[in-house]
């Protein structure tokens, strides 16, 4: 008798997918789009092809907001993604996830010989690996401080653990000089030994936009890191050689902070429900030495009275532990309340405020001290100039005076001795001036040469 199960068609190609799916989770796969076709779904439908061969795949339309470029028919690509069965045709096709245009392969190529190289020397090795603070203190980020993500690994970890400081350490994720960056950042903070915990944080991308991620001396310096440090770069999708070489790979950044930081009310709550339960096993413990201690005086008699004490004693010590773990929780609520309250103070909006303020109350000062210095320099100069008005020469000159200068070297005369007969002088008036010939020269005060 044939014991061979007998599959229906459906059967079959739900076994098939099932097969193709848990063999190749995810792969990655060169190409050229041919037949490529856009129906009204959004969805794009074409086939990739080589010289010997050719596979369907499908594009949906929620991934291709990924896309560099929009794809074409005759381009040479990479696609990543997934192989899957359409079980009412028992066709089966490439879920693409991520297309990697002209240059990828090449990329590709190197990703592969690099991770290769670098599992053989031991880079990857699990025993490798540093162990997780599990409530870190203090966490740098190595990221680009204007990119998404590194905005959703500070809202979670506020959001789970508000407690843990948190520092950016600026870099370039993309470029040439990202991963050098990168690593010296990564080398930098070591040297300090001032945090818990390091992050490698980035969004998603290409493969060309995380390939300083793919950087052999990035590698080696993660991998030399006394830090522990923390993969968090991509997609879920996306894996890059840091990813292999780092002590814990995150899927995304807001996955990181997630994986990271233990929720704070949760821990509350274990907490509370850990003081309950050593509560109830201590009443529970507690009621059963009380009716030991009851049969106990029973069997006694005259011992009652110290019974009955040790009873009221044991009862006060019950509700003292009590109060005890009451007030430890208190104290805990509100040590997370002044977290949160400093937390607040800190809040970049806040702080930006307060010096707004500051600045416009000094620009203030500053201008009313300004006119004042204005104000006083005007009125000194205005005396100063009324002192020099009284005191000079042109007003001397104007009444009536005059100054006597040798004609060829200009120099002023004062005493009649001075000249000589014959010497050429130009007298100076308070308007003009006047030249003329010595004919005598006289030293009585108050008479004056004769002139020319």
């Amino acid at each position: 008798m044939d014991r061979q199960h007998i599959y229906t068609v459906s059967e079959l190609n739900g076994a098939i997918r099932n097969l193709l799916e848990n063999r190749f989770p995810f792969l990655s796969v060169s190409g050229e789009i041919s037949n490529l076709r856009r129906p009204y779904s959004g969805h794009l439908y074409f086939t990739l092809k080589d010289d010997q061969g050719r596979i369907k795949a499908v594009l949906f339309k929620m991934q291709q907001r990924y896309l560099k470029q929009p794809p074409a028919d005759g381009q040479s690509v990479i696609c990543r993604g997934r192989i899957s069965v359409y079980e009412p045709r028992g066709d089966y096709q490439l879920i693409v996830d991520q297309i990697d245009f002209h240059g990828a392969g090449n990329l590709q190529l190197a990703f592969e010989q690099l991770k290769k190289k670098l599992d053989g020397e031991g880079l990857f090795a699990r025993e490798a690996k540093k162990n997780l603070p599990a409530v870190p203190r203090h966490i740098t980020l190595i990221t680009s401080p204007k990119g998404a993500a590194v905005h959703d690994f500070i809202r979670i970890a506020a959001r789970r653990f508000p407690g843990t400081r948190l520092a950016v350490y600026p870099v370039a994720v993309q470029g040439d000089q990202a991963a050098a960056e990168i690593a010296g950042a990564i080398r930098q903070v070591n040297s300090r030994l001032d945090t818990d915990i390091i992050v490698l944080c980035r969004g998603g991308g290409s493969i060309e936009d995380l390939q300083p991620f793919n950087d052999e001396q990035l590698a080696r310096a993660v991998y030399a890191s006394k830090i522990p440090v923390v993969s968090a770069i991509g997609h879920e999708i996306d894996f890059t050689i840091a990813d292999f070489v780092s002590d814990l790979r995150a899927p995304t950044p807001s996955a990181a902070a997630e994986l990271l930081l233990p929720d704070a009310r949760a821990l509350l709550d274990t907490v509370r429900n850990l003081r309950n339960r050593l509560i109830r096993l201590l009443q529970d413990r507690l009621n059963r030495l009380a009716d030991r201690l009851a049969l106990q005086q029973q069997k006694l008699g005259d011992f009652s009275a110290p019974l009955a004490n040790l009873l009221l004693k044991v009862d006060q010590e019950s509700m003292l532990l009590s109060r005890n773990m009451e007030n430890i929780l208190q104290s805990r609520r509100q040590r997370i309340s002044a977290i949160e309250l400093r937390l607040e103070r800190q809040n970049p909006d806040t702080r930006l405020q307060l010096s707004i303020s500051r600045l416009t109350s000094m620009r203030k000062r500053l201008v009313r001290s300004a006119h004042h210095c204005i104000i006083a320099n005007e009125q000194l100069l205005e005396q100063q100039k009324s002192l020099l008005e009284a005191i000079s020469p042109h007003a001397t000159l104007a009444r009536g005076y005059a100054i006597v200068r040798e004609k060829n070297t200009l120099k002023v005369v004062t005493d009649s001795s001075e000249v000589n007969p014959g010497d050429q002088a130009e007298i100076l008036l308070h308007r003009g001036r006047i030249e003329v010939t010595v004919d005598s020269c006289s030293r009585e005060p108050g008479k004056q040469a004769r002139q020319g």
